[in-house]
């Protein structure tokens, strides 16, 4: 048996593409588990779970997710964590049974993403049982340094930090091309899954605001001799220029979604 988990946030626009993907590329039985907030009660009835607790962080979903999976999953039982704004696009079943064995735990690396080096919930599967051995953790927490010195926590940072501790050897998934232009979004990777990225929140990221006119935002800096001032003037730089960035990026974000929306084999194109 395989068990699914996800979430949407917000909007329901994913959830129709992503089951049409999940039922496509993996074969049954199989069962999907979600938290659904500010999403319509119209589309529950199209999971096998459903939580719509207000519950924010991302992390505490995934792992409150896990816990019901665990309830009633068997330890060899397969467990899939994807996010909503991600899916298949390949078979799932054969890749699992090529490589489960071989390790305990695969998961897309979104190197590109500045050097990004923990398993990122857009996709990554297991066994149950290794998930609760490992006393499996998908929270911020444990840092690493990106490409450009700073230290950066992400969404499975503490199941980094669990891995590396225990010297396990798993199998990361690297993006093998861009359906896009964006050096971030719209990838697939191993082949295997895709993923739109900022599906369910505003279109920036770290790798793009690290690309804003630096010079501009150390010489503000450093009129101030104060490291509180510092910070606080960084931190508002920050949030202007994620706003014009996000706001840039929206036409080609839907642009891509309507692409994805209408033709099923959309990745197919180099």
């Amino acid at each position: 048996m395989i068990h699914i988990a996800t979430v949407h946030w917000q909007t329901d626009e994913w959830i129709d593409v992503q089951l049409s993907y999940l039922k496509r590329f993996i074969s049954p039985p199989f069962k999907i588990y979600t938290f659904l907030n500010n999403i319509p009660e119209e589309h529950y009835h199209k999971f096998d779970y459903v939580c719509d607790e207000p519950i924010a962080d991302h992390g505490i979903k995934l792992n409150l997710l896990a816990e019901i999976i665990s309830l009633q999953a068997r330890e060899d039982d397969i467990i899939i964590f994807i996010d909503g704004d991600a899916f298949p696009i390949a078979p799932v079943d054969q890749f699992l049974s090529a490589n489960l064995e071989k390790y305990p735990l695969t998961a897309v690396v979104r190197a590109e993403n500045l050097s990004d080096r923990h398993p990122h919930p857009c996709f990554c599967a297991t066994t149950v049982g290794f998930w609760n051995k490992l006393k499996g953790d998908w929270k911020l927490g444990y840092c690493w340094t990106d490409s450009t010195g700073a230290l950066v926590s992400d969404t499975g940072a503490n199941l980094l930090q669990k891995l590396e501790e225990r010297s396990i050897e798993w199998l990361p998934l690297y993006r093998s091309r861009s359906i896009g232009k964006h050096s971030l979004w719209y990838g697939v990777y191993h082949e295997l899954v895709y993923h739109h990225g900022a599906g369910f929140r505003p279109a920036v990221e770290r790798v793009e605001i690290n690309k804003g006119p630096f010079w501009l935002k150390y010489l503000w800096m450093s009129i101030s001799k104060s490291k509180s001032l510092t910070a606080v003037l960084n931190k508002l730089w920050d949030k202007s220029l994620e706003k014009e960035i996000a706001k840039g990026n929206i036409p080609a974000h839907h642009s891509m979604y309507l692409q994805i929306s209408r033709e099923k084999d959309f990745f197919e194109k180099k």
